[in-house]
């Protein structure tokens, strides 16, 4: 699909500078009885009348489901944040956990202790 739409850009005068694709992701909620989807990132410099053509083809194909198209004035140089794998694997130290024996005495469950949860619970004696 990306090949054929790059082929149309380059037909209609423009150029593709960057290609990424991301790959098979999860969808946030179903779009058109799917759950999954392969997502793909073109960074293109072309003329409007190429990118009209772009999303008429993208609006007519089935195996499309959603596009979105933004006008930057500036390509971003380099890999997208999708792509940049130190960003993803290096969230850093999660705090200071221990051993987490410092929690303080655990109250009584209903179903613990008999006669004493009755009594935290009713407030009877």
């Amino acid at each position: 699909m990306t090949t054929t739409l790059s082929g149309v850009i380059t037909a209609q005068g423009g150029k593709v500078t960057k290609n990424e694709y991301w790959g098979l992701k999860s969808l946030s909620y179903r779009i058109a009885k799917n759950r999954k989807a392969h997502l793909t990132l073109l960074n293109i410099d072309a003329p409007s009348a190429a990118l009209n053509e772009i999303e008429r083809q993208e609006r007519l194909s089935e195996d499309v489901l959603r596009y979105l198209t933004i006008r930057v004035e500036a390509h971003e140089e380099g890999p997208s944040a999708m792509m940049r794998k130190s960003d993803r694997d290096d969230r850093g130290d999660r705090g200071d956990r221990g051993d987490r024996g410092d929690r303080g005495p655990r109250r009584p469950r209903r179903d613990e202790g008999g006669d004493d949860a009755v009594e935290a619970v009713t407030g009877e004696e």
